[in-house]
């Protein structure tokens, strides 16, 4: 069982960045690739960043490259996702999700997900 709790949401103007964290509870972290995935009302939850378990492949979605970055400190059992140069439809709340056993995973079938945290871009 893992828990993940998201934290660094909030509201900002357009172009300011923000920095969310996402803490895995338990002591095999290592084990799991991560990713953030935002949802917006009447939308469906889409992938914006993936990390492998080692942290050494990423993926990010075309809207957010160059803006956001994924990483991960499995020491701290964390991962983050920077966002920069934040825009109005960045507007969502965003999710982090573990997946077993796997290394940058694209699809929305995680194991763990978090309980979300809301980035509100203003223009």
């Amino acid at each position: 069982q893992v828990q993940l709790v998201e934290s660094g949401g909030g509201l900002v103007q357009a172009g300011d960045s923000l920095r969310l964290s996402c803490a895995a509870s338990g002591r095999t972290f290592s084990s799991y690739a991560m990713g953030w995935f935002r949802q917006t009302p009447g939308k469906e939850r889409e992938i914006v960043a993936a990390i492998g378990r080692s942290g050494s492949g990423t993926y990010l979605r075309d809207s957010v490259k160059g803006r956001f970055a994924i990483s991960r400190d499995n020491a701290k059992n964390t991962v983050y996702l920077q966002m920069n140069s934040l825009k109005p439809e960045d507007t969502a709340v965003y999710y982090c999700a573990a997946k077993f056993r796997y290394s940058v995973y694209l699809y929305n079938d995680y194991d763990y997900w978090g309980q979300g945290t809301q980035v509100t871009v203003s223009s």
